[in-house]
């Protein structure tokens, strides 16, 4: 299935290729600040229809993710990085896709703090 994604203001917009499987709740400084619930899977899943550029992005710690936001609005719509293989991968926000039941996803709970 294909899932719209968006910031609140709409200036990052993007969509997803795949069926919601669990997601992820990390503690994490930034994580728990922002209320992410983590969706990942591979960078190939997530066609952007807004030009990168138009985004900013904020890293911290190991500096590893790139975590993305809307200059104009704020809002925190996934993060990109490398998994463990050297992958590129993608952390979506579910809660800023269009359609997706969050009461219905498995939440799995990570120790993001302890890192």
């Amino acid at each position: 299935m294909v899932y719209q994604g968006s910031c609140h203001c709409g200036k990052i917009s993007y969509e997803v290729e795949a069926e919601p499987g669990p997601v992820v709740e990390c503690n994490c400084s930034i994580c728990q600040r922002r209320g992410h619930l983590l969706w990942f899977m591979p960078r190939a899943k997530l066609k952007l229809k807004t030009p990168e550029a138009n985004m900013k992005y904020y890293t911290f710690n190991k500096h590893h993710i790139k975590h993305y936001f809307c200059p104009e609005c704020g809002c925190a719509t996934f993060g990109m990085a490398k998994d463990k293989e050297g992958k590129d991968t993608v952390a979506v926000n579910v809660r800023c896709l269009e359609g997706v039941d969050i009461a219905a996803l498995k939440v799995n709970r990570f120790d993001g703090r302890s890192l």
